[in-house]
């Protein structure tokens, strides 16, 4: 039921109109979960009930306001809670002060900010030799034409650990075969980059294209009867990799199969020693701290210095 909201002068009555009007309008889960990051805030506050907390916030100037969110972010922190969870309860602060600016109750909002996440990034992918396991199947197919294509496709992932959509923008004019040569798009880059093929990959590429044509066009197309003959999409290519990935009871997906190539060509780099810092160019990675999580997952760089501490032998 709506009810028209009146600001008395007071605090207390304006930080109870504010709660009442904060909860206004949400649906179950989300009242839920805002009722629970208020709350405990109340606690730090040491409030009798949400209304007095607010009032404890909304009552201070703008300089001691941001300090005790500040002070309420410390708090979380040494209680060792993650930063989803502090991200969250600080942003319920922050949207409620924001409706307190927004009904004219205070002239300012908070500025603290959220803690840092360290994003995760799943370097995980199917292994060498389930994905040439993969090839095999790929390449027992049925439908022949469909397994000489879907065969390149996993070789341009793995080979040249290219993205799904850097092979679906690929072209017919992208190939320099002669010259073992392939023109690549690349993610966040306006001009293509120049990739060499593996003579594995060349003759993949020249085996599709003896069946595709080399008229101009899209590269790789679709061969069932309603699309025959237009650009093979994104999904389509998820979906075929992750087919071929049940049938031999793995899990996967195109960018697992690049995984699978960075890590095998860090390792590779190491053997042969070629710096690390080389192998970006082959992943088309900007940052070497990315290949580095590579290179300590291939080896296991916690487990080992985990075994020296404790002098396992």
């Amino acid at each position: 039921m709506k009810t028209d909201l009146i600001l008395p002068n007071n605090y207390i009555n304006l930080a109870y109109t504010l709660v009442r009007a904060f909860f206004q309008g949400k649906s179950e889960a989300t009242l839920k979960a805002y009722k629970a990051d208020l709350e405990a805030f109340r606690e730090f506050t040491g409030a009798k009930n949400l209304s007095e907390s607010a009032k404890k916030l909304i009552e201070l100037p703008l300089g001691e306001a941001n300090l005790l969110a500040l002070n309420y972010k410390t708090e979380m922190q040494k209680r060792r809670l993650r930063p989803t969870t502090i991200n969250r309860r600080l942003s319920a602060i922050r949207s409620l002060v924001r409706l307190a600016n927004t009904l004219g109750m205070v002239n300012w909002q908070l500025e603290v900010k959220n803690d840092q996440i360290e994003a995760y990034r799943d370097t995980s992918g199917p292994g060498e030799n389930s994905f040439q396991k993969m090839l095999t199947v790929c390449q027992n197919q049925k439908n022949k034409k469909k397994a000489v294509r879907d065969y390149v496709i996993l070789r341009l992932l793995h080979d040249l650990a290219l993205r799904r959509g850097s092979i679906v923008n690929l072209n017919i004019e992208d190939l320099e075969l002669n010259k073992r040569l392939i023109w690549v798009s690349l993610k966040k880059r306006t001009e293509k980059v120049q990739k060499y093929l593996p003579e594995v990959t060349l003759r993949a590429i020249e085996n599709w294209i003896a069946i595709r044509g080399d008229q101009p066009g899209p590269l790789f197309i679709n061969l069932d009867r309603a699309n025959n003959g237009s650009r093979l999409t994104g999904t389509s290519i998820y979906r075929m990799v992750r087919s071929i990935g049940e049938q031999i009871g793995v899990k996967t997906r195109p960018h697992g199969i690049r995984h699978t190539a960075i890590t095998e060509a860090v390792k590779r780099a190491q053997e042969n020693g070629i710096g690390i810092e080389e192998v970006m160019q082959f992943s088309d990675h900007k940052d070497i701290k990315t290949l580095l999580i590579y290179r300590d997952r291939e080896r296991n760089t916690q487990g080992l210095l985990s075994r020296l501490i404790v002098d396992e032998s």
